[in-house]
């Protein structure tokens, strides 16, 4: 145990220098097509006052379970519904035949070492072997220390996810951290192709460039054998002493979410899951949440729909596969939580208001803001009560896991909240074709 959180530690450092943060054929990730120009602050500032009506028409439709419904379908039609419903009831059976610790797993990223207490990782060994194989874990995070080349990358990825599919029968999200710019694991080390600061593109506002960064970035990283990426930066720059600088696209949210849409969109067409980076927004800050303990934001949630929900609410309603919810202390929110542990901020606002319903990960709970305030087990428990699905880099994975499985165990958690992250974990990965 000493061991792996050592490594955890060491690791830790690293990220001081940037954030993170014969298988079926996948199907394209396609977002949902929408306006580009349109003014998505309307769409945030309206959205509360249209939640209860929404409530309303997705309880009727769930409730909707008459069998005359499908055959008044056109036949596509009906073989779609009747696909989807096929796809679901295979999802069900299959999270009915996992244990309560296999379905914790799959709530997690790790990289490699925080799964075996290896300083460095670059190739497949009977330690990561028996670790993927005891902890299944949902993904495993990537950074430049593994990267040395990029057949030993592919090698290193390839050998992972056949390991995890002969063991559980389920396939790993493999993530990296490939904004472009100075966020770039992959062009740093391997050579792919590598693009300016997210800052310099923001100033033409040009949705086709953006869309044309995100497709090249998919293609890149996916020939290597990545399958989720953590960029798009949807941040609003707002305040200049903040730990992003020109990570951001600009200081004008309507900009910054047609460029994140473009980025989106350009990934998800060619199969690697985008994710919208850092919930609800550190572009007001003035700190660091890698190196401080705390980071407080003093915005209320009104300044929040005005500027800094515009580019994710955009970007959630084009399809975004992840959102990744930030360690800021928002004090609008009134409850003195980091924003991932915050139940006012996932489920509240990411879920409720702006109708989020795909997957909400942690930023690296390695970073300071959680690992020098809260354990590991109590920070991922805190973390899954306030809605989140996946937690990423705890700093003791099997304390973590041991604590949530505990916490279902005792009422804390219900494993029907488990099992609806599970759901939207596995509904995802079957889009890229991992099970």
């Amino acid at each position: 145990m000493f061991k792996i959180r050592y490594a955890a530690a060491a690791l830790a450092a690293s990220l001081l220098l940037a954030g993170c943060s014969a298988p079926n054929e996948p199907e394209p990730l396609k977002p949902k097509t929408t306006s580009a120009t349109s003014s998505a602050a309307e769409s945030v500032l309206e959205s509360e006052s249209t939640d209860e009506s929404k409530s309303t028409d997705e309880g009727s439709a769930s409730d909707s379970t008459d069998p005359q419904d499908d055959e008044s379908l056109p036949d596509d039609k009906k073989a779609d519904s009747d696909t989807k419903k096929e796809e679901t009831d295979s999802i069900k059976k299959l999270i009915s035949e996992m244990t309560l610790e296999q379905k914790v797993c799959q709530m997690f990223i790790v990289t490699p070492e925080g799964m075996t207490g290896d300083w460095q990782t670059t190739y497949f060994d009977e330690p990561l072997k028996q670790a993927i194989e005891k902890y299944p874990v949902g993904g495993i995070i990537l950074f430049a220390q593994n990267l040395q080349d990029t057949e030993q990358a592919k090698a290193l990825i390839s050998d992972m996810q056949s390991c995890a599919k002969n063991s559980s029968g389920i396939g790993l999200f493999m993530a990296v951290d490939e904004e472009g710019g100075i966020v770039a694991r992959c062009a740093d080390t391997l050579g792919t192709t590598s693009f300016n600061n997210m800052a310099y593109y923001g100033k033409d506002n040009n949705r086709d460039t953006a869309y044309e960064i995100g497709s090249t970035l998919a293609k890149d990283i996916s020939s290597i054998g990545f399958n989720l990426d953590f960029a798009p930066v949807a941040d609003v720059d707002i305040d200049p002493g903040n730990e992003l600088g020109e990570r951001i696209f600009s200081s004008d949210p309507n900009v910054v979410a047609n460029m994140v849409c473009g980025v989106v969109a350009g990934l998800q067409d060619n199969n690697v899951c985008a994710t919208l980076e850092h919930f609800p927004g550190l572009g007001a800050e003035d700190g660091n949440t890698h190196t401080s303990s705390f980071v407080v934001i003093d915005r209320t949630v009104d300044q929040l729909r005005e500027t800094e929900l515009v580019p994710f609410k955009q970007a959630i309603d084009e399809g975004a596969a992840f959102v990744m919810v930030g360690h800021q202390i928002v004090t609008g929110f009134g409850d003195e939580l980091p924003c991932d542990l915050s139940y006012k901020c996932v489920t509240e606002i990411l879920r409720n208001e702006l109708g989020f319903d795909g997957i909400a990960v942690t930023d690296s709970q390695l970073m300071n803001t959680i690992s020098t305030v809260y354990g590991a087990g109590e920070a991922a428990k805190k973390s899954i009560a306030a809605g989140i699905d996946i937690v990423l880099m705890p700093s003791d994975l099997p304390g973590a896991i041991s604590a949530v499985v505990e916490a279902v165990n005792s009422g804390e958690i219900s494993e029907e909240q488990i099992d609806k992250s599970v759901t939207r974990i596995l509904e995802r990965k079957r889009t890229l074709g991992l099970i």
